[in-house]
């Protein structure tokens, strides 16, 4: 039995993507969607995800760049669940990786054979493993050898330039994961179209088809694979009710995440805090990332800029300014400048 399978259902889970869930954002959303649950234990995110991490790269890069790289498998205590995200189309590469992932102490890895970057796809990784449902077989058996007491998850998408569920999923259920996240369009449709939940429910319907009670007969010892949805999950209960219409075991959230580390609290949201608040928390956001990620480009952080600041007056015009800075003190002179103006209006 995983962790997973110990986890209350609904399962609301953190989506994992580059440049946003890294080390530093993970730890404000832990801290920020933190609270006491009905039984005494502590709420947020039921699973959080690190980044994709090439394994390729853990093997192959320089010492520099591996260096960086294990940036991006920071964790604290504060974030468990937490699963390591790796994707390669190299099995070798892979159960290498999955060894170390097991050594560094994750709850679980997942393998990204969803992601529709070009450059991704052309190392024959993300997306493109649809198209190649063998060797998408190989990756899951590799990470299973090398790390053989973690459970497994994939996330991936309906199809490629179609949806292809049918064939698709039950080549992954073959491999026995412990999780399918199904992102709910196809990988020509990347985020253009709005994704389309029903084909969360075939997924849940393919499962129960091959993983049926004869098949759990002659698999006693292995717990049905779980299917979660994802795409346009807006909040915690759109999650839930999206979970309940489906009938999947859990949903994952992405974009609503964004300048809201609040998403997971019960009380709490970027539409329910002060505007101080929210201005204060993305200078402690900015402060963590120059410290935890000194050599990543501080333009990363811009993207957070566009959601901490919106929806109130002056936010285009302090907006503008932030995106010209480069530092995180810079940042807070900005944010204290912007509140000295508005104590002198009033």
């Amino acid at each position: 039995m995983t962790f997973w399978h110990q986890l209350p259902k609904p399962i609301i889970v953190l989506a994992p993507m580059a440049d946003v869930t890294d080390a530093p954002f993970r730890r404000m959303i832990a801290k920020y969607s933190a609270h006491t649950r009905k039984d005494g234990t502590i709420g947020g995110p039921d699973v959080m995800w690190t980044e994709f991490v090439s394994a390729d790269g853990l093997i192959r890069a320089t010492p520099e760049g591996r260096k960086k790289l294990m940036a991006d498998l920071l964790y604290t205590e504060t974030e468990r669940p937490i699963v390591a995200q790796l994707f390669s189309s190299h099995p070798e590469y892979m159960e290498y990786s999955a060894r170390l992932v097991m050594e560094l102490g994750f709850d679980g890895i997942d393998i990204n054979m969803g992601c529709p970057d070009r450059s991704i796809e052309k190392q024959g990784c993300g997306s493109a493993m649809i198209k190649n449902p063998v060797v998408a077989q190989e990756i899951v058996r590799a990470v299973k050898r090398g790390a053989p007491t973690l459970p497994v998850s994939v996330k991936t998408r309906i199809g490629y330039n179609q949806n292809m569920l049918e064939t698709w999923l039950p080549a992954l259920l073959d491999v026995e994961p412990a999780v399918i996240t199904i992102h709910a369009r196809t990988r020509k449709e990347m985020s253009k179209v709005p994704a389309r939940w029903e084909h969360v429910t075939e997924a849940v319907s393919i499962r129960d088809a091959v993983q049926n009670e004869a098949w759990q007969k002659t698999h006693p010892n292995v717990p049905r694979t779980l299917i979660f949805g994802n795409g346009d999950v807006l909040s915690v209960a759109d999650a839930e009710a999206k979970v309940k219409e489906t009938g999947a075991d859990g949903a994952m959230l992405g974009r609503a995440i964004f300048g809201n580390p609040w998403l997971f609290h019960p009380e709490y949201d970027i539409t329910t805090v002060s505007l101080e608040e929210r201005l204060r928390v993305m200078i402690e956001h900015t402060k963590l990332f120059e410290t935890l990620l000194p050599f990543k480009n501080f333009a990363i952080m811009k993207k957070h800029y566009k959601a901490y600041v919106h929806n109130f007056d002056g936010a285009k015009e302090l907006r503008t300014i932030l995106m010209e800075q480069t530092s995180s003190d810079a940042i807070e002179r900005v944010v204290n400048s912007f509140f000295e103006a508005q104590q002198n209006v009033l």
